[in-house]
């Protein structure tokens, strides 16, 4: 029988290949870095084969977070069972390609952006920054400008940007004094600042302010090992959150980005440190602007030296940009549908990428294999693509569709991250910090107006003095002023002035408005 993991040869098994699908199919661990392609049309099997690759994966000590579009993928929790439906097909291929079926269940911690089918997952405005941002709310150019300036300004000024309302906050601020910082950063539109908020609104009635809060996701929580050193496997909830595809691909692309500027160079590992599955990978880049596509490329290329790889699963290879494709360098393609002239043309460029395997056409094969079946080409020694190979996927040795909701409910309750992320924190933060500015100024505006006030009073009293009794309340003084007493009598001689109550103004508005 072949072992799923070869600890000696550094490998986990994929499939079975050649005519008889008798020839293992290995994925080398060192190679997993080099990132990885799943694709094929739907009901070919591209959700049980990135199950198996998981599950592959963490038997192999290496951690994996998975996004679980249909709720299929929460079954890795249970193992499989003999009695279940789909037991002796897949009996049937694990004897064809030599495997043993050894059903078992994996360490699994579940997610969720809302907090109902996982442990709330929470980043801030902060940590994802003004592009992703900007990429969410599928602003303008000038928008994104005026963004990136309250971002600055926020930095600057040391207001931190922890949830929603911070930022919006913080906007409030930036339109007010639109004035004075377009001198400084450029010009800053109120009409922009207002379709940002609007945006921003939007974003809050989908629920998508559930994203921002504390405490926000820390990466040591999801690059973890159970005790019997399984790799343990994140899976987000993303059923409902297909519902908002922008949210969906930029939350996923900044846990990426969060993973590239954190984790430290291992230069070349033995086996990735962590794996990370992106499906339904074209809603990462449709109507992406340029900048991110090339930002999301660039991520690709150099984060698999911090021992990260990347899985993008989708249902045609034309839907990742050839930038982020050439970096793919193991692929599992299952069949694709040649209906029309443009599938036919997708096809022939899915089947272009490939090493030519003389046995057979790799195109035909694409159109030919069946489900549970697909094209493969994985990395051989030196990095070099394999030769493409038609290959029966290894069977899942875990469950096979949704959990119950208490057994989902179980699972969670047994999870250390329960305790840590079940409740939100609010804490001292851009929102609190410009409420006190605001309440101080006005504060201060009050004291203005009560100045002035007593001024007119004293004003109205010397005018219908009388002279003789002005002149007799005059007392001389026997003594001099000290110092203090000097500098008090000649600050309140410049109060009564209109330059001396500009002075106080501006001292108060340094005091309180800068802050």
């Amino acid at each position: 029988m072949v072992a799923v993991v070869d600890s000696r040869a550094n490998t986990v098994f994929v499939g079975g290949g050649g005519p008889d699908h008798a020839t293992p199919q290995n994925l080398l661990l060192k190679y997993a870095n080099r990132h990885g392609l799943i694709a094929g049309a739907t009901g070919t099997g591209k959700t049980v084969t990135l199950q198996t690759l998981a599950e592959s994966l963490s038997l192999a000590g290496v951690p994996v977070f998975l996004a679980d579009v249909k709720g299929d993928l929460a079954g890795m929790a249970r193992a499989g069972s003999a009695e279940a439906k789909s037991h002796q097909p897949f009996a049937d291929r694990a004897a064809q390609i030599g495997v043993a079926l050894d059903y078992q269940p994996f360490p699994v911690t579940f997610w969720d952006i809302w907090g109902e089918k996982g442990h709330p997952v929470r980043t801030t405005p902060a940590e994802m920054g003004p592009l992703l941002l900007s990429r969410l709310l599928d602003l303008t150019d000038a928008q994104e400008g005026v963004m990136n300036i309250a971002f600055r300004v926020a930095d600057e000024q040391g207001l931190a940007l922890l949830d929603l309302k911070d930022l919006q906050a913080m906007l409030v601020w930036v339109g007010q004094n639109a004035a004075e910082l377009s001198l400084s950063y450029g010009n800053v539109g109120t009409a922009s600042v207002g379709a940002i908020q609007r945006a921003l609104l939007v974003l809050e009635n989908q629920g998508g302010d559930r994203l921002f809060g504390e405490p926000a996701l820390a990466l040591e929580d999801i690059i973890r090992q159970d005790a019997a050193g399984k790799g343990v496997v994140n899976i987000l909830a993303a059923d409902r959150l297909m519902h908002s595809p922008r949210l969906y691909a930029t939350f996923l692309l900044w846990l990426l980005s969060e993973l590239f500027e954190q984790l430290p160079e291992v230069g070349d590992p033995d086996r990735p440190r962590v794996a990370f599955f992106f499906d339904e990978a074209h809603l990462l880049f449709d109507d992406a602007p340029k900048a991110l596509v090339e930002k999301v490329e660039q991520v690709a290329r150099l984060i698999r030296s911090k021992g990260v790889s990347v899985w993008f699963v989708s249902q045609n290879p034309t839907d990742i940009p050839e930038g982020v494709l050439g970096q793919l360098g193991n692929r599992i393609q299952h069949a694709l549908r040649a209906f029309t002239a443009k599938d036919r043309k997708a096809l022939r460029m899915a089947a272009d990428n490939y090493r030519a395997n003389p046995d057979f056409n790799t195109a035909e094969a694409i159109q030919n294999v069946g489900t549970g079946e697909a094209v493969t080409s994985l990395l051989e020694e030196k990095g070099v693509p394999g030769m493409v190979q038609r290959t029966l996927i290894r069977p899942p040795f875990s469950r096979m569709g949704p959990l119950t909701d208490a057994e989902r409910a179980e699972v969670m309750n047994a999870s250390a991250m329960a305790a840590r992320y079940a409740v939100a924190i609010d804490r001292d933060s851009a929102h609190e910090r410009l409420a006190r500015r605001t309440e101080e100024a006005a504060r201060a505006k009050e004291d203005d107006a009560l100045f002035d006030m007593d001024r007119d009073e004293y004003r109205n009293a010397r005018r219908y003095r009388p002279r003789d009794e002005a002149r007799s309340a005059r007392v001389p003084s026997s003594r001099s002023d000290s110092i203090v007493e000097t500098f008090g009598k000649s600050l309140a001689r410049q109060l009564g002035t209109k330059s001396g109550q500009a002075i106080v103004r501006g001292v108060l508005g340094s005091l309180f408005r800068g802050r």
